[in-house]
């Protein structure tokens, strides 16, 4: 990164003239430079894809885990907050959810969200859908007013929904949610 800077500030601030080929020629391989590394630390941050067997994997157990009984336990007042947000949808949201698992989980500060969609939305279906609310982050960030805390579980739960339904996230930010 500091060697595009540096290039950068190299590049703006003592320009080459254009006055023959070899001029013309810095600034083609300057160009070039600049491009190559560019591509190559996108390439570096952008990390590697989960492999497809991977994915399946999770996607399987978190199947496995939603064709589940239901817990011996009633539910908690956090999981009523979730219940609530999902009753309280527009009838054709709910009619779209009816296969949909959502659960609830406290492994939210692992990847740092408060709700994850894990799918390819409901029009490709190539894999099974699947909605975590993540207690553990909302309760810490929200918890200390229970309006506020059901305020950003019903919308949380809709910024998810909205994932579902195939918006990415620009889409959905500017959604609102």
């Amino acid at each position: 990164m500091t060697g595009l800077i540096a290039a950068l500030a190299w590049f703006l601030l003592k320009p080459p003239s254009l006055d023959g080929a070899e001029s013309l020629l810095t600034i083609i391989l300057a160009g070039a430079a600049i491009i190559f590394f560019t591509g190559w630390l996108t390439t570096l941050l952008a990390g590697e894809e989960m492999p497809e067997h991977e994915f399946r994997r999770l996607v399987d157990r978190s199947d496995a885990l939603a064709q589940l009984p239901p817990p011996e336990q009633p539910p908690s007042e956090f999981d009523e907050l979730v219940m609530e947000a999902l009753d309280d949808l527009p009838e054709e949201f709910r009619e779209v959810l009816l296969d949909l698992p959502v659960t609830v989980s406290n492994r939210g500060h692992e990847v740092h969200a408060y709700g994850q969609y894990i799918g390819d939305t409901v029009a490709r279906d190539n894999y099974p859908d699947h909605i975590v609310i993540y207690r553990d982050t909302l309760e810490r960030d929200f918890g200390w007013n229970r309006d506020v805390l059901r305020a950003q579980v019903e919308r949380t739960v809709r910024h998810e929904i909205a994932h579902h339904l195939g918006w990415d996230e620009p889409g959905v930010r500017d959604l609102g949610l």
